[in-house]
């Protein structure tokens, strides 16, 4: 049987975004770059975060919304 990822759940995920942005970091220093530039890296990436949690939050408010309409048009059709 084949595991299929996720992705809402993993996108949606503080500690993936965390996570990512601490490897990110890392690698930026050890090759080399300054904290500095790895602080930027990672508070862009958290940014990023933000933007797609929200995205992916109001497209499920959105789906749930048209499921309810639907259901409500339905309830109406048989009365």
């Amino acid at each position: 049987m084949k595991n299929k990822i996720d992705w809402k759940r993993k996108l949606t995920s503080r500690k993936f975004w965390v996570a990512l942005a601490g490897f990110i970091a890392g690698l930026i220093v050890a090759f080399g770059g300054s904290d500095g530039e790895a602080e930027t890296v990672t508070g862009c990436i958290m940014s990023l975060a933000a933007v797609v949690a929200y995205v992916v939050g109001e497209g499920l408010t959105d789906v749930a919304a048209l499921k309810n309409e639907n259901k409500s048009d339905e309830s109406d059709k048989e009365e």
